[in-house]
């Protein structure tokens, strides 16, 4: 199954995700009873009124979140609200991946105000995130994310229309999308655009349960059969489109992973064969996906050899330093990519070969119901010196007592 959110125009925010996931199918009355549940975790936050009601926005019929809240308060700390929301997923019993999630959603939140001001974290006071509404759209998505048992599901996020212009907040007038809009969203994955209006689009509570929900960022559509679609309506209105989220459910009609991945390459013209062969040994021990280097042509008729490093964002800053250090190149490409993936998991086994013990692991695949499986070159490689057979016998003694193991 996949999970698309397309924010692509209308932006996203907490009620507009919550408003989505309900009309996708999620429990109401479940939401609406865990949340009232939760509201005497913050002092002086009463709810008076929550509902959910379809309207039309644009002629767009879609769901809207009624909160209705009495509120003396204009101001808290952040780890008020991070200790109400732990309190409420206790309460009502949330899965682990919902409390992680949860969590994780205000935990993002102060983290981008902490670093904003530059203040530690439990010096963070929240303004216009203040209100109990925080706690109703981290909660109720949790519910429903929960309800819909999503958090399995591959999650797509199409990119993000934040708007223009500038906002006024409790410090003052800043450019829109605002520090924190920013803070939320480096690193994320997630790729944004400025959108069709000169107003805020994003919230930093919708930006930060958004980078929890989804880790992959598509520019269009993956191949899908649709199964269900939600509208969350948002509170504002505009004349140039309707202030609705959709968030589609499906099954993806191929049996591939989606998988996001950076593009490190570099020319060098000027690195020895035996340089190369050692790099390729430091990139992988550093934690890239793959390295090729291919031969070329540059101007001038000068041969070349392009680097090029499949790698993921923990893992690529490192391999920047490798490449710079062992190439003494002054300048990398990096670019950004979506790849389709066979289904793979990693298994280890204990086997006994020529009566010596080894513990061997092995790569199985899955594709369109066949199995197949690759023993890890390194083991392979090992194995065969020990028992001094060539790496073919040596593969095909591995395979068949592999293949008894799992006959």
């Amino acid at each position: 199954m996949v999970v698309v959110i397309d924010p692509q125009i209308a932006g996203v925010s907490g009620d507009m995700i919550l408003c989505s996931l309900v009309d996708l199918g999620a429990n109401k009355i479940k939401i609406i009873e865990g949340i009232r549940s939760c509201e005497k975790f913050l002092s002086n936050s009463t709810i008076k009124q929550i509902d959910f009601k379809k309207i039309e926005k644009r002629g767009i019929n879609s769901l809207e979140l009624i909160l209705e809240i009495n509120e003396n308060i204009h101001e808290r700390k952040g780890i008020e609200i991070k200790n109400a929301i732990i309190s409420s997923t206790k309460e009502i019993g949330l899965s682990k991946r919902a409390t992680t999630f949860a969590v994780s959603c205000i935990d993002t939140l102060i983290s981008s105000e902490s670093k904003i001001h530059g203040i530690p974290i439990d010096s963070v006071h929240f303004h216009e995130a203040s209100s109990i509404d925080t706690l109703v759209d981290i909660i109720g998505t949790a519910i429903a994310m929960d309800d819909l048992a999503l958090f399995d599901e591959d999650i797509i996020c199409m990119p993000i229309a934040v708007g223009g212009g500038h906002v006024k907040f409790s410090h003052g007038t800043m450019s829109n999308p605002a520090s924190a809009i920013l803070e939320i969203l480096k690193n994320s994955n997630l790729s944004i655009h400025g959108g069709y209006t000169k107003e805020e689009l994003t919230t930093p509570t919708g930006a930060s349960i958004l980078v929890n929900l989804s880790k992959i960022s598509l520019d269009y559509y993956p191949s899908m059969k649709i199964d269900s679609i939600g509208y969350g309506a948002g509170k504002k209105n505009f004349d140039e489109f309707s202030n609705v989220l959709k968030i589609i459910r499906g099954s993806q009609r191929n049996e591939f992973q989606l998988d996001d991945v950076k593009i490190l390459e570099t020319n060098v013209d000027d690195v020895s064969g035996e340089i190369l062969g050692n790099l390729i040994e430091k990139i992988m021990s550093k934690g890239a996906k793959d390295v090729s280097i291919f031969n070329g042509i540059t101007k001038k008729g000068r041969p070349t050899n392009l680097i090029s490093v499949i790698c993921d964002d923990n893992s690529m800053n490192g391999l920047l330093d490798v490449l710079v250090n062992e190439t003494g190149t002054l300048g990398i490409r990096v670019t950004s990519s979506n790849r389709f993936v066979v289904p793979r998991t990693i298994h280890e086994v204990k086997l006994t070969l020529n009566g010596k013990e080894f513990v061997i692991k092995y790569k199985v695949s899955s594709f369109k119901g066949k199995d197949t499986f690759k023993i890890e070159f390194d083991d392979l490689r090992n194995i065969s010196n020990v028992l001094n057979e060539s790496i073919k016998e040596t593969e095909l003694l591995i395979r068949q007592e592999i293949m008894k193991l799992d006959a």
